[in-house]
């Protein structure tokens, strides 16, 4: 079930996104790093598009949608290490890309971490370009996914 996320939500969202950026191996002051992009505000539930996929009462994955103009920016986007590759990930992304589609957004905007590239130009997104990350030197791959 995908439902929309509450403020309460926050630390539970908070930890999924930890535990799914520890699960590409990255060393634990890259982590300390992006301490502040990991974390997920009531503040941020409240404000914009924040939907997360629970499992018997457990959060699965979550994707938080932000604005770009006219278009989208996929937020956060982060699925439970033991659920990868479960459908989880796929389902949530069909429904950020939905809601984009509902509120007359032309495309949906993904910096995506190295590591999850496949998975979003699997579903239809495509690169085009790169932006910088953390730490220096770092690039993140730029996609773009057309919501009509």
């Amino acid at each position: 079930m995908i439902r929309r996320a509450v403020s309460g939500d926050a630390a539970g969202l908070t930890a999924v996104a930890h535990a799914a950026k520890r699960h590409w191996g990255y060393p634990e002051s890259w982590i300390a790093l992006w301490e502040r992009e990991l974390t997920v505000s009531a503040e941020l539930i409240e404000r914009y598009p924040v939907h997360a996929a629970v499992e018997r009462n457990v959060v699965a994955g979550f994707y938080a949608l932000t604005f770009a103009g006219a278009d989208c920016e996929l937020e956060h986007f982060w699925v439970e290490p033991a659920r990868m590759g479960a459908g989880v990930g796929r389902a949530l992304f069909e429904h950020a890309v939905e809601r984009c589609r509902a509120i007359g957004a032309r495309r949906l905007w993904i910096s995506a971490d190295p590591n999850a590239e496949g998975f979003y130009r699997r579903l239809g997104a495509r690169r085009v370009g790169e932006v910088p990350s953390t730490p220096a030197g770092r690039t993140l791959p730029r996609l773009e996914r057309l919501t009509t």
